[in-house]
């Protein structure tokens, strides 16, 4: 299936518990803007779309090519709200997994050329 970028965000968001209100704060829009987004009626930003990746814990790549072929990545909390500084916490973990993971994938690739 060729899932719009819009459909592949609407669908990572579910998948974390998050609603609009909380993205759109996240990236700092209107939640109008986070629904025209995900109805494929207006297009992400790049910076949106990178700050979103690193949320998901998917590389950008991944949010653009035809098919989304990763799982997110997934962290439990014990809280009944999920606050913008949590969000942004959360954004920083997995930009952090994100690059070791890409870190590892490089060190790999020049262990076998090599």
């Amino acid at each position: 299936m060729n899932e719009t970028i819009g459909n592949k965000i609407k669908g990572l968001r579910e998948m974390a518990g998050l609603n609009q209100v909380q993205i759109a704060h996240f990236l700092n829009v209107d939640q109008s803007t986070i629904s025209k987004c995900e109805k494929g009626e207006r297009q992400f930003q790049v910076d949106q779309l990178e700050l979103l990746g690193s949320l998901f814990g998917c590389a950008l790549t991944d949010l653009v090519k035809r098919e989304l072929e990763v799982k997110p990545l997934r962290i439990a909390f014990r809280a009944d709200a999920i606050g913008n500084e949590d969000l942004m916490a959360i954004a920083d973990i997995h930009k952090l997994a994100l690059n070791l993971t890409e870190m590892r994938n490089l060190l790999q690739r020049a262990a076998v050329e090599g």
